[in-house]
């Protein structure tokens, strides 16, 4: 379930590293563990709904355990926006090579990156263990936990979130079913679904705190992070007084 703004600053940890890339609110995307799939929404109304594939060892944030991290993460980073589809990527760099879908004996990341950052305790090392949404050649294995912890997609379905998502942009990856979200109107043009510039965010253009209406500030992120630490503390003195 799609937690209320005002609620969310009270679970985003931040450092200063966060402020690097304001959280675009507008556009959303949310990642249903149990149903292995991806929901796009943007301005409270669903665009489109993609199967996916999460990690085959399972959740949480564990160094060296391959697993999907859960919790309220952002878009930091897209790579490849003018790569061919099935392009195979090798420590975020095009190669050159192009694969068909469900070539065999391969499973390299393909056709776009869209790179993750977490905005809370429990998704902390995302960026730094490269938890990507990602095209794969095994589309076969989309719709079931298959991945190394990243979050896989069709090749044609991730090209076009890479298009229509901004840096920026708020993921919430839950284990729980997907949200029943409107559909947003039909007459809606698809150039909203980009930032102001109407041109596709890549890792060298982050979003600017003024692209959206509902981009969180700096200082409003640092509030809410610190509102957190202090119930936490409250908390535990709680507890142990208990």
């Amino acid at each position: 379930m799609l937690r209320p703004l005002a609620v969310l600053f009270g679970f985003i940890s931040i450092t200063p590293v966060f402020a690097l890339t304001p959280v675009n609110t507008s556009n959303q995307v949310i990642i249903s563990v149990r149903d292995q799939k991806l929901m796009l929404v943007q301005d409270g109304g669903k665009v489109a709904t993609y199967p996916v594939s999460t990690s085959m060892f399972g959740v949480g944030d564990y160094w060296g355990r391959m697993t999907t991290p859960l919790g309220y993460l952002a878009v930091e980073k897209k790579i490849g926006g003018n790569a061919p589809t099935g392009a195979v990527f090798h420590k975020r760099r095009f190669t050159g090579e192009v694969l068909q879908p469900n070539a065999p004996g391969r499973d390299p990341v393909i056709t776009r990156i869209i790179w993750l950052r977490g905005l809370e305790a429990q998704n902390a090392h995302a960026f730094q263990r490269g938890i990507y949404i990602h095209g794969t050649p095994q589309e076969k294995s989309i719709g079931r936990p298959a991945s190394y912890g990243c979050i896989r997609m069709k090749s044609t379905d991730v090209a076009a979130l890479y298009d229509r998502v901004p840096v920026g942009a708020l993921v919430q990856i839950t284990p729980e079913h997907l949200p029943k979200v409107a559909k947003a109107p039909r007459s809606q043009p698809a150039s909203t679904f980009v930032t102001a510039s109407a041109k596709p965010q890549n890792q060298d253009q982050p979003i600017s705190a003024s692209a959206s209406n509902d981009a969180l500030s700096v200082e409003q992120m640092r509030k809410g992070g610190a509102l957190a630490a202090q119930r936490a503390k409250a908390k535990l003195e709680l507890n142990k007084r208990l």
